[in-house]
């Protein structure tokens, strides 16, 4: 009830607010544009929820909000919050640590360096840089290019008018000129510190026409010495931009977003790309985990948003591969924080959307890479639908190896079986297997015998004192779990199978039978009920329904073969291939007696159209009557 009240008396306005548990640990940060509102819907009765969501409100018991002035505000408090707690029900941004960023620092005769902790003294950061080579390299260039100082001398106007200090080395070799013995007046090194910014904001275009600009200016006025030295920054600054990839012609300044997921996993990579006077001058990169219960547009909100809430520069126009989830708090901050509109484009079409392509592929390669990083370390964590299907069935260990079975037949005939195989809650196609029924005529009722009959011929290798899987099948691997698409007769003939073998035991078996979705365990006559937005069932429902699509697929393709063989290759010249050709041609054996010997010539030549028109003619006259 206390809860209750609070929540009713709080503000309407923009803010944070923190979930917390009874031990007042904070659990969940999130903002509002209004915090009552946003704040009341995590306790309607009547909400539905599901996974992280349920696991967190069962947990909560106070909130906690402070309230900002405007939404933007509240953004960027959100995010500093996030890092400063790190709540256990937040999406985690692999790069929360703190990346560095290039300061101009706020003082007289700037200095431009390095640093990790962005500080409200007035001075200008640029970044983060995900890249830390990458922000070496620009130090490194700015160095070569600009003579700015690298100490931490006081110059103020007094010690510098009394002669409190000496030039050191950094102005003998030229990289410096000298502002600590008055050697460089304040205005000058303004306008130093003014081209060092247009850099750093990837400006080097328009930073390249200033400097020619003022080249030609100096030779103008005979001061070649000055001239010269402008001459070799744009060297320099040439020589830097060639590192820079072109990725459009037009001069706009874009930064584009992709995401990358992978839901069965439950981590998403993203990549954001800066692109300035048509050239990449930086990315960054993030992998995102906790990701279950967040759609592909929330996921792109929340890297956009934190983009933003750290960023130093705001672009002309952003692009994102997929829609945000609130596009207009996105918009409003922009706006707040460029001082005018900042459109958000999806493109659809053209070189905009190559442009979007091309951050995309890059976000699927960073998720490779963290899942190939990931089993190098041996940290690969085990699906959250594989947990929950071993607590839910009780079993021994995780199921991270799942082999299904399922039987086909049409009407009796043609009896196959497959067996789909799941490794770590993801499909290994390539280790499929297909079995035609030997021992048993087919029908409905032939089902439990098929059954028997496969899974006996599947593990049949495996059992004890059995030579082992002689023919080089690299599938053959102790399961964690076997399922079989079926109820309790499907069920008991595939335990009797593995009895006779000597297998029972050695991994767990289930059903799933169809109609209730229900689970039923050996020994055990009442099924096990799983509920239906449950990961595991998903997880036991994906298998069961890829065994059923590839065994029929298997019967289908069997029907075919014998169709083919018993129709069209007695034909003698006829092979399979040109059997094929034919069938997919005129759809159908009938299709293809229908056809007249050119049209069958137009598709298979006229040696075997003749063939084939003889063969149905004299099929033809065999079947008719005799002439009195």
């Amino acid at each position: 009830m206390e809860l209750q009240r609070k929540i009713a008396s709080l503000p309407t306005g923009p803010g944070v607010y923190q979930h917390k548990d009874a031990e007042g640990k904070v659990l969940y940060v999130g903002k509002a544009k209004n915090l009552k509102a946003r704040v009341s819907t995590y306790f309607h009765e009547n909400r539905q929820r599901e996974g992280r969501l349920r696991a967190l409100m069962a947990k909560v018991v106070d909130v906690e909000v402070i309230v900002t002035d405007t939404e933007a505000e509240a953004l960027i408090l959100e995010n500093n919050l996030i890092k400063q707690l790190r709540p256990r029900y937040n999406v985690n941004l692999k790069d929360d640590k703190s990346y560095p960023y290039i300061v101009v620092r706020n003082e007289r005769f700037p200095r431009v360096f390095p640093t990790r902790r962005v500080r409200k003294d007035g001075s200008t950061y640029f970044g983060p840089y995900a890249d830390v080579k990458s922000m070496r390299l620009m130090l490194d260039t700015i160095r070569s290019i600009f003579r700015l100082r690298t100490c931490s001398l006081n110059l103020a106007p007094e010690p510098i008018a009394a002669g409190k200090y000496q030039v050191c080395l950094q102005y003998h070799i030229k990289k410096c000129e000298g502002p600590c013995v008055g050697l460089q007046a304040e205005a000058d090194y303004a306008a130093t510190v003014r081209q060092v910014e247009q850099l750093l904001n990837g400006k080097t275009g328009t930073l390249l026409r200033m400097l020619k600009d003022e080249m030609q200016r100096l030779a103008g006025e005979m001061r070649f010495e000055d001239a010269a030295q402008v001459r070799d920054r744009v060297l320099a600054l040439e020589k830097y931009a060639e590192r820079q990839k072109v990725v459009s012609l037009d001069a706009v300044d874009r930064d584009l977003f992709a995401l990358a997921v992978d839901r069965h996993e439950g981590i998403a990579a993203a990549a954001q790309f800066q692109v300035r006077d048509g050239l990449i001058v930086g990315r960054r990169q993030q992998v995102l985990n906790r990701i279950e219960d967040l759609a592909d547009e929330e996921l792109m909100q929340l890297v956009v948003e934190r983009h933003y809430s750290e960023a130093t520069f705001i672009p002309d126009e952003v692009f994102v591969a997929t829609s945000l989830s609130d596009p207009e708090t996105v918009a409003d901050f922009l706006r707040a924080q460029k001082g005018r509109s900042v459109p958000v484009h999806q493109p659809q079409r053209g070189e905009k959307a190559a442009l979007v392509r091309m951050v995309a592929s890059n976000a699927e390669l960073l998720l490779e890479e963290f899942r190939q990083q990931r089993q190098k370390q041996g940290e690969s964590r085990i699906p959250h639908a594989v947990r929950t299907l071993e607590k839910e069935l009780r079993l021994p260990r995780p199921p991270r190896r799942i082999e299904c079975f399922d039987i086909s037949h049409l009407g009796g005939t043609g009896v196959v079986a497959s067996c789909v195989v799941f490794e770590d809650g993801r499909a290994r196609p390539s280790e499929y297997r297909s079995f035609k029924v030997r021992t048993v005529g087919g029908g409905r009722s032939d089902d439990f015998a098929s059954m028997r009959e496969v899974v006996a011929r599947r593990y049949a290798r495996l059992a004890p004192g059995a030579a082992g899987a002689g023919d080089g099948d690299s599938s053959l691997a102790m399961p964690d779990l076997v399922v079989i698409d079926g109820g309790k007769g499907q069920l008991s003939s595939a335990v009797e199978a593995l009895q006779d073998i000597g297998l029972y035991g050695a991994f767990p078996v289930v059903g799933l039978a169809k109609r209730l979705e229900e689970v039923y365990v050996p020994g055990d006559s009442d099924p096990v009920r799983i509920a239906r937005a449950s990961t595991a069932l998903q997880l036991l429902q994906r298998a069961r329904n890829e065994a059923h699509r590839f065994a029929v697929k298997l019967q289908r393709k069997q029907r075919g073969k014998k169709d083919l063989r018993t129709e069209l290759t007695d034909i003698e010249g006829i092979g399979e291939k040109t059997a094929q050709k034919l069938i997919a041609a005129f759809g159908s054996v009938k299709g293809v007696r229908g056809a007249s010997e050119h049209e069958v010539a137009g598709v298979a030549g006229p040696k075997a159209a003749a063939r084939v028109a003889a063969h149905f003619a004299s099929a033809a006259q065999a079947s008719s009557p005799g002439e009195p």
